[in-house]
């Protein structure tokens, strides 16, 4: 449930890599509890706005506040215990077990003078089954599918019981299947247990039917941000890719989905 109070504050905070700007005065408040996705084409600053959320990426000007504090203010143990991050799947594996690696997650709850008690157990056998990932649990990471392996990274930042997931991309390169596997464990997280989800993905149709909220950035700089229904249009569309597209109502939502053109015709619906 959204409560409207916010977890992530972005304050007129621009990045540079290189001397070269990769956000720009950017402005955003994530609201507790929300499903928001993050849209716009490469190069955009999407990435790179999320890794600055979580501290991956230092520096910048402006402010970034986590939980009510600014970011420099918590300890790492202390953010990760509110964000987790996944990154992209980049086909690197661990040496571990699948439940060795989701039990990792759990080093915000634990000291080098502690051990994995029944309270750490239990996270890690919960994150497992919400993520189907419970019956291969014994098997080494190495061995997984993409699609595995991207479920058990979700798994890994359940466990780490975090209130919000930072993901990025999290369905590129998987199949259909995992794709709709993916999108189903997010939607789940988010409904149920109230977890803050901030998504970057280039598949607009998913992030219309499954964001509270969207919000899009070209050139550093959030263009849109809005209902999933309201990004759904031809001219935001069309200014976000410079490109024009078609759109047809979902069978079941009545969302205007994006549809490939044939190339048989100039206009956009």
């Amino acid at each position: 449930m959204i409560d409207g109070e916010p977890i992530i504050e972005v304050r007129d905070f621009s990045y540079a890599i290189g001397g070269k700007r990769i956000l720009d005065r950017v402005t955003l408040d994530v609201r507790r509890g929300e499903y928001l996705s993050v849209i716009g084409p490469n190069g955009a600053g999407k990435t790179t706005l999320l890794k600055c959320m979580d501290r991956i990426l230092s520096g910048g000007t402006g402010s970034v506040s986590i939980g009510g504090r600014p970011l420099a203010e918590h300890s790492q143990k202390a953010l990760a215990r509110i964000v987790a991050y996944v990154p992209q799947a980049d086909g690197r594996y661990a040496p571990f077990t699948v439940r060795e690696f989701v039990t990792m997650g759990r080093y915000p709850h634990l000291s080098p003078f502690t051990s994995i008690g029944s309270t750490d157990r239990a996270a890690v056998d919960r994150a497992l089954e919400m993520t189907d990932t419970a019956r291969f649990a014994d098997r080494r990471h190495s061995s997984l599918s993409g699609g595995e392996a991207q479920k058990v990274h979700i798994a890994a930042a359940l466990a780490q019981e975090a209130e919000v997931l930072l993901l990025d991309e999290p369905t590129t390169f998987l199949d259909p299947h995992h794709q709709e596997e993916i999108g189903a464990i997010l939607a789940r997280v988010n409904r149920a247990s109230g977890t803050t989800i901030v998504a970057v993905t280039h598949d607009v149709n998913r992030a219309a039917l499954s964001s509270t909220r969207i919000v899009a950035l070209k050139a550093g700089r959030i263009v849109y941000a809005g209902s999933p229904r309201g990004v759904m249009t031809g001219d935001v569309l069309a200014a976000l890719y410079d490109k024009t597209f078609l759109f047809a109502s979902h069978p079941r939502t009545g969302t205007p989905m994006i549809v490939p053109d044939t190339g048989d015709h100039d206009d956009a619906t």
